[in-house]
């Protein structure tokens, strides 16, 4: 059931939560340590029981984010309580408390009323961010909530560059830093930012532990698989090999297929391993089409 997932409260691109019904199913029922060298939003270690956590992303922003929300499950109120201050200071919505934006707005922008009137604060928000010689984690949360498709974008120099989204604070977002907060409260997490080759360098594996692994995708467009590329994708395949030969559980996230386009390199590979079909939905932003992909979760248990 839908219900009992948990979502990441950071919505991000390449969130697993729509597919999370089908692969919990072919998860390990037992797990004592989990690995995720690329957390994302984090979707899927909220939805993993174990005894420790190594979480990892190469994106220091991301986990700087996840960072604050870990240590603000201590206390939540204070969490929202800056939350409010500064959405309060930028004149930004927040649905999920009080219906701001007047009703002239939405009548003249019906779908789009948010991102019209968040507009002006939010590029407020994002000078300010980017005028500071460290980014801090809480604006950033905020800009990623109020941003376009939710994403954590950077120029070449370095400077915050989302344009504004059709979002706001709301309820949903709430409910999913409230089950955030509750679920990493008494665990057990490390996090760190590197390349997943530095991520796996010192690892060491016992009994049970699990891998989970959810790399950019090396035929897809996004953002998010940009800094990929044929040798980032072979030196992966590579050390899952390793942790095979080394008794260690993986699941693998890839696309075999995407718009015409074949992954090679994996399918060359994955034959040796159970490969699992998953539906998947993704919409292109551009034109809300369905794209054509081929989803796969690969293990070897």
């Amino acid at each position: 059931m839908t219900k009992s997932i948990k979502r990441s409260p950071l919505f991000y691109v390449g969130d697993k939560y729509k597919l999370m019904n089908q692969l919990v199913n072919f998860f390990p029922k037992e797990v004592n340590t989990f690995f995720e060298p690329f957390v994302g939003g984090g979707t899927v270690f909220l939805n993993i029981t174990a005894k420790k956590y190594f979480l990892n992303d190469v994106n220091k922003h991301l986990v700087a984010i996840h960072s604050l929300l870990i240590k603000s499950a201590k206390n939540p109120d204070t969490f929202f309580r800056a939350v409010e201050k500064i959405t309060q200071k930028y004149g930004l919505s927040k649905s999920y408390k009080e219906d701001i934006v007047p009703s002239s707005l939405k009548e003249q922008w019906k779908k789009t009323y948010f991102a019209r009137f968040n507009k002006e604060g939010y590029e407020k928000l994002r000078v300010c961010v980017n005028n500071e010689k460290e980014n801090d984690p809480l604006i950033l949360y905020i800009l990623l909530i109020y941003g376009f498709n939710r994403m954590l974008r950077f120029n070449g120099g370095g400077k915050f560059n989302l344009p504004v989204g059709n979002v706001d604070f709301n309820k949903n977002v709430v409910s999913a830093l409230n089950a955030y907060f509750e679920f990493v409260g008494d665990k057990r997490i490390e996090l760190t930012a590197k390349d997943f080759r530095s991520f796996f360098s010192n690892k060491i594996f016992s009994r049970n532990d699990f891998v989970y692994l959810d790399p950019p995708y090396l035929i897809a467009s996004s953002e998010y698989n940009k800094l990929w590329d044929r040798t980032a994708e072979s030196d992966l395949l590579k050390l899952i090999d390793k942790l095979h030969s080394e008794g260690v559980r993986f699941a693998l996230s890839n696309v075999t297929h995407y718009n015409g386009d074949k992954n090679d390199l994996l399918l060359d590979w994955m034959g040796k391993y159970k490969v699992h079909d998953i539906k998947s939905n993704y919409i292109s932003y551009h034109d809300n089409s369905k794209k054509k992909i081929k989803e796969v979760l690969i293990t070897n248990y």
